[in-house]
């Protein structure tokens, strides 16, 4: 699984120019370091309030797979799952739209929701 996500932003041209600027005078290696760069100065900024809010909000963090066999046991336990996660969801493709239905009661995902088209249609309703 790929450890990263390709995102695409808009900005204006004078930011811009001033990050073309800096790149040339080697402060930076290319944009895309300079963005990354950016973005990890303002998580770190903010980083109390993330751990605050994850822990207030009772979230994983990282990396979470949910396969068939995990739901199947929710199932047999009669019991249905909550998914809170900062990072990445994955619902492995063997998990059927009926299956994550009868055992997700609700998902949200702060980053990336990786599932079959189905699975995610058929939790729709039930995903922020």
């Amino acid at each position: 699984m790929p450890e990263s996500e390709k995102i695409t932003i808009n900005m204006n041209l004078v930011d811009l120019g001033q990050i073309d600027l800096l790149v040339d005078e080697g402060f930076y290696s290319n944009r895309t370091d300079f963005i990354r760069t950016a973005i990890r100065n303002q998580l770190n900024t903010h980083s109390d309030s993330v751990k605050q809010t994850i822990a207030r909000r009772t979230m994983g963090v990282g990396v979470v797979s949910y396969d068939k066999a995990i739901l199947e046991r929710y199932r047999a336990a009669g019991e249905h799952v909550e998914i809170k996660i900062v990072g990445l969801l994955h619902l492995s493709a063997d998990i059927t739209p009926e299956l994550a239905r009868e055992t997700i009661s609700s998902v949200q995902v702060y980053g990336v929701f990786r599932a079959s088209d189905a699975v995610k249609k058929a939790l729709a309703d039930r995903t922020r």
